[in-house]
């Protein structure tokens, strides 16, 4: 690959850990499209500077952002679909050639497309986190009419807030709190993730048919997961949410579906990249 090629990319701070740029360029190459994807890393002191520097490359097709850029970027570009008010994260924003930077968010839809896949039909929700990630996952559950949404979250008064901007009618919790019933629980913080504290918590109270969700991929079995298996609880993994919120991401660089019908090649070649 060279310079010339058109290009798109993910950034963040740490960026090292992210496995974006194997599954597009695994795509780019099944359809034998010429250009590259790339991780470049980006502190929040640094994102007028990178922003900046980007717009001035014709190359340029847009980015991926991750932790902890998702709720500042927004500061950078045009916002035409709402996001900031329906959702308040963005993580994925497209180069107009000659016009302004559009921002959208994939993380809703990539978070939704297995459970819709697997007919989930719950009433009550847990959603572990009151970052980026988790306000696409709020919005993405209340899209689904889910009636009965509790956060956990280190700072109550933060999870309370996301449940109010949202107008869901829900409660906020604290980490060290004992888990409600529920249908499904999600993680969408980086507990659990290599080099970061585990999330601990008791699953007893959840439904014997809950679905355990969890958005970590870095170790791809989090110690959630394995507890969550132990009780006979339906898992989803990280994987899921990384590539689904990807192929959406592909379309609005490449301007082409992603060949989802590979994803069990994709899926073999983001484990041996853990190994």
């Amino acid at each position: 690959m060279t310079d010339s090629l058109p290009y798109a990319e993910v950034i963040g701070d740490p960026i090292d850990h992210s496995k974006s740029p194997l599954i597009h360029n695994f795509w780019l190459d099944a359809l034998n499209i010429e250009a590259e994807y790339r991780k470049t890393h980006v502190t929040p002191q640094g994102l007028a500077a990178y922003f900046l520097m980007r717009r001035a490359d014709p190359d340029w097709l847009g980015c991926n952002v991750t932790i902890p850029h998702k709720i500042a970027v927004m500061d950078y570009v045009d916002d035409p679909g709402g996001v900031q008010e329906r959702i308040g994260a963005i993580n994925t924003i497209a180069s107009e050639t000659g016009g302004p930077l559009i921002g959208t968010n994939t993380d809703a839809g990539g978070f939704l497309q297995p459970l819709l896949r697997d007919k989930w039909r719950g009433q009550r929700a847990v959603l572990v986190g009151a970052g980026g990630a988790a306000r696409a996952i709020l919005f993405a559950l209340t899209s689904l009419g889910v009636p009965d949404i509790t956060i956990l979250a280190r700072d109550r008064a933060k999870g309370q807030a996301l449940l109010d901007r949202a107008g869901v009618k829900g409660r906020a919790i604290g980490l060290g709190d004992a888990l409600p019933a529920a249908d499904l629980l999600v993680n969408a913080t980086s507990l659990g993730m290599v080099g970061q504290p585990a999330l601990a918590l008791d699953l007893a109270p959840l439904a014997a048919d809950a679905t355990v969700y969890d958005i970590v991929y870095a170790p791809l079995e989090t110690g959630l997961l394995k507890a969550a298996r132990a009780r006979g609880l339906k898992t989803l993994d990280g994987l899921e949410m990384l590539i689904g919120q990807a192929a959406l991401a592909f379309d609005i660089f490449f301007d082409a579906q992603a060949p989802r019908e590979l994803d069990a090649e994709l899926r073999a070649l983001l484990l041996a990249a853990q190994d």
